[in-house]
């Protein structure tokens, strides 16, 4: 393999990073508290709010239920005002996050669910506020659950990230694409799967390791 083809593989995986790391954290910023609301608001919670949570969960499933290729093509008006473009990394950064947040939303959602409901009736009986119970108890508690969802959805994006390039995203994808698939390089397509294979097992590992250490039982 040329030089000039390592320094195309160095330019796609930054671009490939690049666009994980800032869809997972918006993703986070954005589901974690989205999951919260969908288990407060839910029946017998808290908050309980079962108008608005049965709209909100209809809204999460939607989204969640529509192919990934389809909805970054459906969402291009949409990127284009927001970033001002439709290719590129910055452009598959929005349907990247889109696409995760109420992936994000479900997962934090199940992790909440598992916490024991005595916790959060001792907490109640002990006079905690609703936030108290949501950043004291139900989230601390959930917090290994979280950890291994969140993981499950960096993986994820890594693979939508990659699917991006098949429509102009940039990164690995990008660069399977037009060297390996188009121009019949096996060893371009053969590195691009080693690489995303390597950081597949180093976020499992990274996530694995960060849940064994918060778990508490």
């Amino acid at each position: 393999m040329s030089q000039d083809m390592l320094m195309l593989l160095v330019e796609g995986l930054g671009e490939t990073l690049y666009m994980v790391v800032v869809s997972s954290l918006v993703s986070a910023l954005l589901g974690i508290p989205l999951g919260v609301i969908l288990v407060v608001t839910g029946k017998n919670h808290i908050k309980e709010n079962l108008a608005f949570n049965q709209t909100l969960g209809a809204i999460v499933n939607a989204t969640r239920s529509t192919p990934f290729i389809i909805l970054m093509v459906a969402i291009i008006p949409f990127t284009r005002i927001i970033v001002g473009t439709s290719i590129g990394t910055n452009a598959a950064i929005v349907p990247l996050s889109i696409a995760a947040i109420p992936f994000v939303a479900r997962v934090v959602e199940s992790a909440l669910k598992e916490v024991d409901a005595g916790l959060i009736e001792a907490a109640q009986s002990m006079g905690a506020s609703p936030n108290q119970i949501i950043f004291k108890v139900l989230i601390p508690e959930a917090m290994p659950s979280i950890i291994l969802g969140l993981t499950l959805t960096v993986i994820s994006l890594i693979g939508y990230s990659a699917m991006a390039g098949a429509i102009g995203g940039g990164g690995l994808g990008d660069l399977a694409i037009r060297y390996g698939y188009q121009r019949f390089r096996a060893d371009v397509m053969l590195a691009t799967v080693v690489i995303l294979i390597a950081m597949v097992q180093l976020v499992q590992s990274s996530g694995d390791y960060f849940a064994h250490k918060l778990n508490k039982r």
